[in-house]
C-alpha cells in the first residue's frame, strides 16, 4: 500500500450560502473503520441534496461527514478490516452519507460497486446517487413491471434521466415532465416515449390524453405540493404514487375517497439517513438485477458537463439553476 497523505483538500464550508462558498479547503485524511474502505477518489457527483445542504436546508444525518457529496468513483487504497481487502487496488463507485467531493472519501463495502471495463471513472461517479434512489422507489416501492407506464417529474434532471434509461431497459413506457421544448426534446432522444413542458401545457390532461384516459401505473415525484392531487388524477387503478422530494412544499390536500376506490398507493423515501444495513440489501439487490446492464455496456449515464474541483462553485451553480441535462460531475485531478 502506498504511503497515504495526511491532508487532502475538500469542499467543506464552514457557514450556509451561495455556491460562493465553494473553496477548495485542508482536511484530514480520514481512516477507514471496520467494513470500510478508504477511496482516491477521482470524481464526483454533484446532487440537488448537496445544493441544499449548502444552503443550510438538509444538514448530513448523524455521524456523517460534513463534506459535501453522495457519490463518488475512484481506487480503494486502504481498508478497515479485512472485509475489505478484496477490494485493495480496485476501482470502485460508491454511495456515500457525505464527503464524496474531496480528494479521499470512506465508504461502506457494501455500498460500493465494480468499475467494469469500457466505464470511465467519471462516468462511474455519476450513477449511485440516482441509481440507487430510481431501483428503490420506482422498481421496490413502486413495483413498477413490463408494460406499465411510468410518470417522471423533472425528466432532464439526474434522477429524471436515469429513471428513462432504466424503465427502457425494463420495457417501461415513459412520460415526463420538463421546463421547456428543448428539455423535452433531449428527454424524448434520451429515450423517453413522451414529453411534456409544464409550463405551457397541462400535464394532467396531456397524460390523460396519451393514455387513452386510463392514466400511469407509478408516478415519481420530486415535487410534492399540489403536485399530488394532480398526480394522483393521473394514475390508473391500483396505480402508485412515489415521493421523493418536496421542493414544490411539505403539504398536500387530498381525496381519501380516490385513494379508496381506485386502490391507490401512496408512498415514499429518503435515502441517505437510512442504515448501512439497508444500503446494502439494496446495493446488492442493484448489482444482481441492474449492475449487469452497466457490465454489458447498455446502461450508461447522461453526463451534462463536468468541472475539477477549483470550479467547484460553477458546477453547484449549474445543477442550482437546473439548466443540466443529465449529471454534471466534479474531477479531483
Amino acid at each position: 500500500m502506498s504511503i497515504l497523505p495526511s491532508t487532502m483538500r475538500a469542499l467543506d464550508p464552514e457557514s450556509a450560502g451561495g455556491p460562493e462558498l465553494l473553496v477548495p479547503v485542508e482536511r484530514p485524511v480520514p481512516r477507514p473503520g471496520p467494513g470500510e474502505v478508504l477511496i482516491r477518489v477521482a470524481a464526483a457527483g454533484v446532487n440537488r441534496p448537496e445544493i441544499m445542504q449548502r444552503q443550510g436546508k438538509y444538514p448530513p444525518p448523524p455521524g456523517a461527514s460534513s463534506i459535501l457529496g453522495l457519490e463518488l468513483a475512484g481506487e480503494v487504497v486502504a481498508t478497515g478490516d479485512d472485509s475489505g481487502t478484496p477490494l485493495m487496488g480496485s476501482r470502485v463507485c460508491a454511495l456515500v452519507t457525505g464527503g464524496a467531493q474531496a480528494e479521499y472519501a470512506i465508504a461502506h463495502v457494501g455500498h460500493c460497486l465494480p468499475v467494469p471495463d469500457g466505464l470511465s471513472l467519471i462516468e462511474a461517479a455519476a450513477l449511485p446517487e440516482t441509481l440507487f434512489t430510481v431501483w428503490h422507489n420506482v422498481f421496490q416501492r413502486g413495483r413498477a413491471k413490463a408494460g406499465e407506464t411510468l410518470l417522471v417529474h423533472g425528466g432532464t434532471s439526474g434522477i429524471g434521466t436515469m429513471a428513462i434509461l432504466l424503465a427502457r431497459l425494463f420495457d417501461i413506457r415513459v412520460i415526463v415532465t420538463a421546463g421547456s421544448a428543448a428539455k423535452c426534446a433531449a428527454a424524448v432522444e434520451i429515450g423517453a416515449d413522451h414529453a411534456i413542458d409544464y409550463k405551457t401545457q397541462d400535464f394532467v390532461e396531456q397524460v390523460r390524453a396519451i393514455t387513452g384516459g386510463r392514466g400511469v401505473d407509478v408516478v415519481l415525484d420530486m415535487v410534492g405540493g399540489d403536485y399530488v392531487p394532480r398526480n394522483m388524477k393521473c394514475l390508473a387503478p391500483e396505480g402508485r404514487h412515489v415521493s421523493i422530494a418536496v421542493q414544490g412544499g411539505l403539504k398536500a390536500t387530498i381525496s381519501i375517497l380516490d385513494i379508496m376506490t381506485r386502490r391507490l398507493t401512496l408512498t415514499g423515501s429518503t435515502l441517505r439517513p437510512r442504515d448501512a444495513v439497508f444500503k446494502s440489501a439494496l446495493c446488492a439487490d442493484i448489482r444482481a438485477h441492474a449492475w449487469p446492464f452497466v457490465e454489458q455496456g447498455r446502461l450508461r449515464p447522461i453526463i451534462d458537463r463536468t468541472y475539477t474541483l477549483d470550479r467547484a462553485t460553477e458546477a453547484h451553480a449549474r445543477v442550482e439553476a437546473g439548466d443540466h441535462v443529465g449529471k454534471v460531475v466534479l474531477t479531483m485531478a
